[in-house]
C-alpha cells in the first residue's frame, strides 16, 4: 500500500511541476518532484526484491514499527513535504535579501 501512496504522490507532484511552469523556480517544484520520484523508486526496488523472494508485490500491512501500509506511506511522504517547505522558505529568504541588497545599492 505504501508503494501506491508514494506512486500517487510522485505522479501528483510531477503533474504539478509540469502544469505550473511559472512557479517552478519560486516554489522549488523540481526539488519536490525529484524527492517524490526518488522515494517511489526506492520503495519500488524494495518491493521488486521482496517479489523475487516470494512475497506479494502489494502489501496492506507491514512487520515493522508501523503496521498499517497506508499509514506507512503517509509517514514516508510527510517528511518530504517538510523538507521541501524548509527549502522553499530558505529560498524565499535569500531572494528577499537579494532584492533588498539591490534596492539599497540603487
Amino acid at each position: 500500500m505504501w508503494m501506491i501512496i508514494t506512486l500517487i504522490a510522485a505522479i501528483a507532484t510531477s503533474t504539478i511541476y509540469f502544469l505550473f511552469k511559472d512557479y517552478r523556480r519560486k516554489l522549488k517544484l523540481g526539488l519536490l518532484a525529484l524527492m517524490m520520484l526518488g522515494t517511489f523508486l526506492m520503495v519500488l526496488v524494495d518491493h521488486v526484491i521482496a517479489l523475487i523472494e516470494g512475497e506479494p508485490l502489494i502489501e496492506l500491512t507491514t512487520d515493522g514499527l508501523i503496521s498499517n501500509g497506508a499509514l506507512l506511506g503517509i509517514s514516508m511522504v510527510l517528511p518530504i513535504f517538510l523538507i521541501w517547505a524548509i527549502a522553499v522558505l530558505i529560498y524565499c529568504r535569500k531572494e528577499k535579501s537579494h532584492i533588498q541588497k539591490i534596492s539599497n545599492t540603487s
